[in-house]
């Protein structure tokens, strides 16, 4: 009978872990909230891969925006925190990447889909006369 029921106590006794601070609270200063808010829905959470860390529920999201928050706390500028979660993470967390050699497909893959369809949509219209 212990058996039967072992599993369940031991997910009754695990330990979650806490949010980090500032994860869910905002700055007192109302300028730096803002600018934390901006920059936490440029970036892209690393577990859920669809949200930006700002709309993100995962516990890796909560420990980037109390980063982000605590870094603007701190005085840092925005644009060097992002650079350096890009330095750390890759490329990838941006919702923004810059082009390069590893990015130009994401860049240059809508235009060639477009330059596809129209020439599809052209080829159509022509068997239709």
């Amino acid at each position: 009978m212990m058996r039967r029921w072992l599993p369940f106590a031991l997910l009754l006794t695990a330990q979650v872990d806490a949010p980090a601070p500032l994860a869910d609270a905002q700055l007192s200063d109302p300028r730096q909230e803002a600018q934390a808010k901006a920059l936490m829905e440029t970036l892209r959470c690393v577990v859920c891969q669809g949200q930006s860390i700002a709309d993100s529920d995962a516990t890796m999201a909560g420990d980037m925006r109390a980063l982000v928050r605590s870094r603007i706390r701190a005085g840092e500028p925005p644009a060097a925190i992002r650079q350096w979660l890009i330095s750390r993470y890759g490329d990838y967390i941006s919702y923004d990447p810059p082009l390069g050699a590893v990015t130009w497909p994401l860049w240059l893959a809508p235009l060639a889909l477009l330059a596809v369809g129209a020439w599809l949509a052209r080829g159509s219209f022509r068997r239709r006369r």
